[in-house]
């Protein structure tokens, strides 16, 4: 391996832990690519959703969530990572090549990279505890950091309804049921959402939730949905291309993993921002219109007492990262 790598023990762990990064249904749309002296970050278009991310928007979102969860990795194992993302416009699919050098882990490098096996994505209805506004600064900062607007938002009437109405559209897309009946439910599967990660969605739930198919795992008892004091949090970013979508994937992770840290449970939504009516009303009522929504996050404390969340399965690395000739990884 060349110097500017670390070797391949160190690599592997680091993208063991890039691939706990959530994605849209656990599709795990990416592909890593090692070469001599830099890692490669590819989308795969085979594992795109295309009822339920039309615009390819959740694609890149869940790939700048491994781009950032493989930095932190990295920074926890003493590398510095150096991105380009983006860096080659005849080929879409190369989202970034990353360089890496020598640098001391600091304590923020460790408890970030100590959150990755730890977060899940928790559907449940959360506890009454409220959410620390210093907790909520610490996310937004780090998302600032990465040229990313965080907002906490108190849902208006017109976007408890555009919520709603989002996964009232939905219901009525054969295109996107097919889709979710496929992706969700799941047992014994690499990929996917698994039936006992998902409860049912109720319908007295603060923000409201996607609702998949086989659900198998119970909400909590005597938790009951006006309760919940969680905390609807939204990235945006000023452009709406394939850039800013990514920086706001990396943000994501940073934001999830910051949470984490806090001992805060949190769950990606992302079924509003998939319909264009529901999307432009959250960009009203949480931006002023002046950014584009890209990620809305709940983030609270778990139900007390609740029955731990199982990790959701991932892929094998031997099949998602190669080196750069296409041969295979050791």
């Amino acid at each position: 391996m060349n110097a500017h790598l670390p070797d391949a023990v160190t690599l592997r762990t680091a993208l063991g832990l890039a691939i706990r990064a959530p994605s849209v249904h656990n599709i795990q749309p990416w592909q890593w690519r090692v070469g001599t002296d830099s890692l490669h970050l590819y989308a795969d278009p085979a594992r795109r959703l295309m009822y339920t991310d039309p615009d390819g928007r959740d694609v890149l979102v869940s790939c700048g969530a491994a781009l950032n969860h493989c930095v932190v990795a990295l920074a926890a194992l003493g590398w510095r990572s150096k991105i380009r993302r983006l860096p080659n416009p005849d080929e879409p699919l190369h989202l970034a090549a990353i360089e890496v050098y020598p640098h001391a882990a600091d304590e923020v490098d460790i408890t970030l990279a100590a959150a990755i096996p730890r977060r899940r994505t928790d559907r449940r209805i959360f506890s009454s505890w409220p959410v620390a506004h210093g907790d909520i600064s610490i996310m937004g900062v780090r998302a600032a950091r990465m040229g990313v607007a965080m907002r906490h938002v108190e849902p208006s009437v017109d976007l408890r309804a555009a919520l709603a109405q989002a996964v009232w559209q939905h219901i009525g897309d054969a295109g996107y049921l097919d889709e979710l009946t496929r992706w969700s439910g799941r047992y014994a599967t690499a990929t996917g959402v698994p039936a006992f990660n998902v409860p049912d969605s109720g319908p007295h739930s603060p923000i409201p939730g996607r609702i998949f198919a086989g659900t198998a795992f119970a909400q909590p008892a005597e938790a009951p949905a006006a309760d919940d004091h969680s905390v609807l949090l939204a990235l945006g970013s000023a452009q709406d291309d394939d850039l800013a979508r990514l920086r706001v994937g990396e943000a994501t992770s940073l934001v999830l993993l910051s949470a984490t840290g806090l001992g805060l449970a949190s769950c990606p939504v992302t079924e509003p921002l998939e319909v264009p009516k529901a999307r432009a009303v959250i960009r009203a009522d949480a931006f002023e219109d002046r950014e584009f929504p890209q990620m809305l996050l709940r983030v609270g404390w778990a139900p007390i007492n609740a029955e731990p969340l199982p990790s959701t399965p991932r892929l094998p690395l031997d099949e998602i990262v190669v080196r750069l000739d296409g041969a295979r990884f050791t």
